[in-house]
């Protein structure tokens, strides 16, 4: 088969993210798994652009009766993460900090993220920690604001904690239902993910 025709193939493309799927979903059942889920969870609070929740969703579906536990790794790597995210702000930001900003097209979020502090002060770092909206863009911002660290760290551990352990939750109690349903729509669970993984980048733009 030529590539023209590799391109026409759609199938060929649902092979590929079949595969993608599989390898990730191994992961829950490899030594270093956990590792993994705690590495892309620190990451992705201070610069990379995929949530742990991925990786999250396919380790407690391999292992339903550990779901919490990846809950509570997800959610400790995330929290490093955005004390390093605050850091970068705090002393990095023209240095580091500010090109992670525009890579995610954050500059003018930048100014309405120190409105929703000064407003609401826990409450606005709050509602970052549970949206969708890039959290690396709220844990750089909040360190270049000087924002309370005391107040950022309390509101990560709310909302991060929220965030994961109510898709533990759910997997634990529904894990081999979800595992069909995935295994059985997986093309529209794909999309789906992807379309609300856009949207958070969407989200910046409207917030301008």
């Amino acid at each position: 088969m030529n590539h023209d025709s590799q391109k026409e193939n759609p199938a060929g493309t649902r092979s590929i993210l079949r595969r993608l799927y599989d390898w990730t979903l191994s992961w829950a059942e490899h030594p270093a798994g956990a590792w993994a889920l705690f590495v892309i969870a620190l990451m992705e609070s201070a610069i990379f652009p995929i949530p742990p929740d991925v990786l999250l969703i396919a380790l407690c579906v391999g292992g339903v009766k550990q779901s919490y536990r990846f809950a509570l790794i997800c959610t400790a790597g995330s929290l490093i993460g955005g004390v390093i995210g605050y850091g970068i702000g705090y002393w990095g930001y023209e240095l580091i900090g500010q090109a992670i900003v525009k890579m995610y097209h954050g500059e003018a979020v930048m100014a309405k993220i120190k409105i929703w502090y000064d407003e609401y002060g826990f409450m606005g770092n709050l509602l970052a920690a549970v949206t969708p909206i890039p959290y690396k863009v709220f844990t750089i911002a909040s360190g270049a604001f000087k924002f309370s660290f005391h107040e950022f760290f309390l509101a990560s551990l709310v909302g991060r904690s929220l965030r994961f352990f109510a898709v533990a939750t759910a997997l634990y109690f529904c894990g081999a239902q979800i595992r069909g349903v995935i295994d059985r729509y997986f093309n529209l669970c794909a999309w789906a993910f992807m379309i609300l993984l856009i949207a958070g980048f969407l989200a910046l733009r409207f917030l301008r």
